[in-house]
């Protein structure tokens, strides 16, 4: 590899299970919960992927168990107590959508167990998702006290419709990789054991193919996305001025006493 990856992500694990197939691995405690390392690498590495002569597919997975648990309960501490924190994780925000859709190498996600948070957000933006019929997609912001952001206006609608991504968004109700494929979020289900090697096929296949025929289709269209540039500012920024209230602190509360949130809001609505 060109890139030394290792040395300037060094929370993601990387390798090449292909030719010309970059692998990155979500791994890490709490279940690949993202760390604010984490969060900022995550966002950033897109770039480096960009301008990498030696990569034309990128694979994205998570190790163990799950693929990502989200956030990690040190970044949530900090995006609700810290004002400064709280400004350059949603610059961080921004630069992974973004990031994700500018790059221009096909990238293929293998989505098992939970799927939650920051790292829904590359599972779901990848060009190809492929996801285990078991595996347990929840957006979580709502639950969690703040609006849905991150990724979930710019690409839920156009994915599985207005409805669907009214309910899940709103109600933070699971979705089994099956479901999620039969309304759209994602574009294959397949047995559990067979998410990872499925997704390494897919990703040698797309590395084999013209790569400007790959790269300007997938470029051309991501402008479906782009034009929901203000949505997602939208969503993004009412996310991040949540954090800063009182439901956000029950939200993590809650999640950390693992019991139900008791929202301030819920009594005493603004």
């Amino acid at each position: 590899m060109t890139v030394d990856y290792t040395a300037r992500y060094p929370t993601l694990t990387f390798d090449q299970p292909a030719d010309r197939v970059l692998r990155i691995t979500l791994d890490g405690p709490g279940l690949n919960a993202v760390s604010p390392d984490g969060h900022r690498e995550l966002a950033d590495v897109w770039r480096d992927i960009d301008r990498d002569p030696d990569t034309n597919v990128v694979l994205l997975r998570g190790a163990g168990k799950g693929f990502s648990a989200g956030g990690s309960f040190e970044l949530l501490d900090g995006i609700i107590n810290d004002y400064d924190t709280r400004m350059q994780v949603m610059r961080e925000a921004r630069d992974l959508v973004w990031n994700i859709l500018d790059c221009s190498k096909p990238i293929v996600s293998a989505i098992h167990g939970p799927a939650v948070g920051a790292g829904l957000v590359a599972a779901i933006l990848a060009d190809i998702s492929i996801v285990g019929r078991t595996a347990r997609i929840i957006d979580g912001h709502t639950r969690l006290g703040v609006a849905a952001g991150d990724h979930a206006a710019i690409c839920w609608p156009l994915l599985c419709g207005m409805a669907k991504a009214k309910y899940y968004l709103l109600t933070c109700d699971t979705l089994t990789g099956e479901e999620a494929e039969r309304i759209g979020l994602v574009s294959l289900c397949v047995d559990d054991d067979h998410v990872q090697d499925r997704a390494i096929n897919v990703a040698t296949d797309l590395a084999t193919m013209a790569q400007p025929a790959i790269r300007w289709t997938k470029q051309s269209l991501n402008h479906w996305y782009r034009n929901a540039g203000p949505i997602f500012d939208a969503s993004l920024g009412l996310e991040f001025l949540g954090f800063g209230g009182p439901d956000a602190a029950e939200g993590l509360a809650s999640h950390r006493e693992k019991r139900p949130p008791t929202f301030p809001s819920a009594t005493n609505p603004h």
